[in-house]
């Protein structure tokens, strides 16, 4: 039961403390060239839309591919998780630590 008092009280006294945090001044950051500028264009999303369900992918083959992808990085893997040094360099390393 002390310990939740603690924490609650460690919470509050954080929670209080982030309140009185400085806020950077943001006023007159835009420069007066991006005031004057204009509203960008507004594009209709019809045509967005349109085009997004014309490309169709395969779920099979995308399916085949991630695999195959998921493969070749866990071989990678396999292989680099391998000892870097070999037999007699290891040794020669142990001579040397002696």
């Amino acid at each position: 039961m002390k310990h939740v008092r603690i924490l609650a009280a460690l919470g509050a006294s954080l929670a209080l403390t982030a309140a009185c945090t400085q806020f950077p001044a943001l006023d007159r950051t835009i420069t007066p060239t991006l005031e004057a500028s204009d509203y960008p264009t507004l594009v209709p999303i019809d045509p967005i839309l349109a085009a997004a369900q014309t490309s169709k992918v395969e779920p099979t083959q995308a399916k085949a591919a991630i695999d195959a992808r998921v493969a070749a990085l866990k071989a990678r893997a396999a292989r680099l998780s391998g000892s870097v040094l070999s037999g007699a360099e290891r040794q020669r390393l142990a001579q040397g630590l002696r």
